[in-house]
């Protein structure tokens, strides 16, 4: 079972400016949190609100739907099949679209792959279905020491009434903390760590989002996430979250998650580069190593 080593040190993070980031977000139209954790320390802004997550929910999901993979000594090349009645129409979903109206004959490792590289909707409530539902994946969460998070709604359910995507919500911190426990080797095997690694390393969504703040040679493996507006123009959330993979070998855990936001799409995405940026800066700036 993962022991929260470091969830302990929730304290001041003296290595990042805090008017650094409240200047970037001063003025803004948008509640913007943000956690980070390098070096068993914690940053946080805004941590105390809890924002909705989008399809950073999925990771969520994956980590839940690989433990109980590891239960049941499912591999991740094991083949199953998702059925056509399960692949919403009316919704984002590569897979789908690759294979249309068909019985698609897959692998646990694409399904995941899909789920977290492409953000494909449909694939991502495969996974909520086969770990028993989206309050299994909570309580798997939860189970391993990380609080701060809700998670009531799947994909289908958001799509259905675009006010659910509230109720699928968590603390900037808890995000990090999440990600720093699969980091540690401790919840899943190696080889399934590495894969979920890879897979975020692969993402393809949030290319003007956190990782257009860091240099182009730094390895940035994450998960986004994006909502509609309302009617009145306002955007439920835009999330980015991930682990930044240090010169020095280092690794540096970071979530931003933009709620309620009036700004434009580019100035949401505009606000997580420039955070990125400051971590980035600041952490390599004092330390000698990097």
């Amino acid at each position: 079972m993962f022991a929260c080593a470091c969830f302990y040190c929730v304290m001041s993070f003296g290595q990042i400016k805090t008017d650094d980031i409240k200047n970037l977000i001063k003025g803004k139209e948008a509640v913007v949190g943000m956690a980070v954790i390098y070096d068993d320390k914690c940053f946080t802004v805004r941590n105390r609100n809890d924002y909705p997550l989008m399809s950073l929910f999925k990771l969520h999901v994956s980590v839940a739907a690989l433990n109980k993979m590891e239960r049941e000594n499912i591999s991740l090349d094991s083949l199953t099949y998702i059925e056509p009645t399960q692949m919403d129409e009316d919704t984002y979903s590569p897979l789908r679209d690759k294979y249309p109206n068909q019985r698609i004959r897959i692998s646990y490792r694409d399904i995941i792959g899909y789920t977290m590289s492409q953000s494909d909707n449909n694939t991502c409530d495969w996974l909520i279905n086969f770990v028993g539902g989206i309050q299994q994946v909570e309580a798997y969460i939860k189970s391993l020491g990380i609080k701060g998070v809700k998670l009531n709604e799947t994909e289908r359910s958001m799509h259905e009434d675009i006010f659910n995507s509230y109720n699928n919500r968590a603390t900037p911190l808890s995000v990090t903390q999440l990600l720093q426990a699969v980091e540690a080797g401790n919840i899943l095997t190696a080889e399934n760590t590495a894969f979920l690694r890879q897979t975020m390393l692969d993402c393809s969504t949030g290319t003007d989002k956190l990782i257009a703040g860091l240099p182009v040679n730094v390895r940035f493996g994450h998960k986004t996430g994006h909502s509609d507006r309302k009617p009145d123009g306002t955007q439920i959330a835009t999330t980015d979250a991930g682990v930044i993979y240090l010169p020095n070998g280092k690794k540096c855990f970071i979530a931003v998650l933009i709620k309620d936001s009036k700004e434009s799409d580019e100035e949401n995405a505009r606000i997580m580069s420039s955070i990125a940026r400051v971590v980035y800066d600041n952490i390599i700036s004092r330390n000698d190593s990097l």
